[in-house]
């Protein structure tokens, strides 16, 4: 869909605007629905990609949208119902539990579509937890960020199955070509991150939680200095939002395995195309299953070699045996949780010859181009709200 419906709006709902694929997903269809001829609005509790959003054409609203307190949730109802009337909305996108409930019932009291896109694998250990949880399920269309979402989905919630529309996450895949990122931005990054020249560097880009499995790369990195590989250079870039005493465990551990000089904790990192310009290697360390696994794809946007937990999505982001001919390969998948696979993989990667390495990248980018574009998944997403809005039209007369 080139062109929305004259006069639409769109209101997207999350929680907050730090870093994450759904964050980031959000400033890309926000800026998608602006060139497209809509209105975007994004409700959230705010956050370091507030100016990024508004400089997309967007506007951002303020709320407590990231409670998961009952109350909290039935008063965000209230105020989103009078911001789609104050603002004459015509659709609403919830990417978050909390304020999906929020958004649903003002929804349904303005009688306008929802749409909700299911993000993760969502945690759902009790029957107070399904119910939370089914939320995601409810919108009149249910966007999976991947064919494994989406069976999840389907599992779950049977009654969605009907509604569901798998569209995987897009990235800039010209702001990742390493051609497009000068020598300027290369170097005032790995200036502040203090490498030495000529180190090998291992990036790790995720924030800071226990699942992402910064640790497994802290004993992998352990395990080649033990081996006599102690040129490279693990990078752990992320945000700790708030989980600081998680931080502090890996700090801990870097300096029990006396790895001070080969990891480094470097905090959020605001440009990841110069972040990738710089890597000789990308980790996806997670211990739990990706719901998608953007990192993968800009990796290899950017031709990057990547290494990958095999859990979730990553047989769809990432192409390996068995499921594909060693000459179709894109990356390399290891068991999630084990340091000692991590580290071998490390170690083949970093011994491939460069022509082989060549071949590989290009078909990792030619596999991403296909696939995961930015303009792709803003393209099938606009198609969905036109889909809605003609619906809500052809019902009301």
């Amino acid at each position: 869909m080139d062109r929305l419906p004259p006069a639409t709006t769109i209101l997207q709902v999350i929680p907050d605007l730090n870093s994450g694929g759904a964050e980031q997903t959000t400033l890309d269809v926000a800026r998608a629905i602006v060139k497209a001829g809509g209105k975007a609005l994004v409700v959230s509790q705010g956050g370091q990609l507030v100016n990024s959003l508004v400089d997309t054409g967007a506007e951002h609203i303020l709320m407590p949208v990231k409670s998961k307190n009952p109350l909290t949730l039935w008063k965000n109802a209230g105020r989103l119902t009078r911001l789609i009337a104050e603002r004459n909305v015509s659709l609403l996108h919830a990417r978050s539990r909390a304020p999906a409930w929020s958004a649903l019932w003002a929804a349904r009291r303005a009688k306008i579509p929802i749409v909700t896109t299911y993000h993760g694998t969502y945690n759902q250990t009790n029957t107070l937890k399904a119910f939370y949880n089914s939320v995601m399920a409810r919108g009149d269309a249910v966007i999976a960020n991947s064919g494994f979402i989406a069976g999840i989905i389907r599992d779950r919630h049977p009654s969605a199955s009907d509604r569901i529309t798998v569209i995987e996450r897009g990235s800039d895949l010209k702001g990742l070509d390493p051609e497009n990122v000068s020598a300027l931005r290369r170097q005032a990054l790995k200036d502040s991150w203090g490498i030495p020249t000529g180190r090998p560097i291992i990036l790790n880009m995720a924030r800071l939680t226990a699942w992402k499995g910064q640790k497994v790369v802290i004993e992998a990195m352990a395990l080649l200095r033990d081996a006599g590989l102690d040129e490279p250079i693990a990078i752990l870039a992320g945000d700790a939002q708030g989980r600081e005493a998680y931080a502090a465990e890996l700090r801990k551990l870097i300096a029990d395995h006396r790895l001070q000089e080969s990891v480094r904790l470097v905090g959020h990192c605001a440009d990841v195309p110069a972040a990738l310009a710089l890597a000789d290697l990308s980790v996806v360390a997670s211990v739990e299953p990706e719901a998608f696994g953007r990192a993968a794809v800009e990796a290899q946007a950017a031709s990057v070699p990547v290494i990958v937990s095999d859990l979730g999505a990553v047989p769809e982001t990432v192409l390996a045996p068995p499921e594909v001919t060693e000459d179709r390969r894109t990356g390399w998948r290891v068991p999630p949780g084990d340091p000692q696979a991590l580290a071998d993989a490390i170690q083949a990667a970093l011994a491939l010859d460069p022509a082989t390495m060549e071949k590989m990248s290009s078909r990792a980018l030619d596999h991403v181009r296909r696939n995961f574009s930015v303009e792709t998944m803003c393209a099938r997403t606009l198609a969905v709200y036109g889909q809605q809005l003609n619906g809500a039209q052809a019902a009301s007369g």
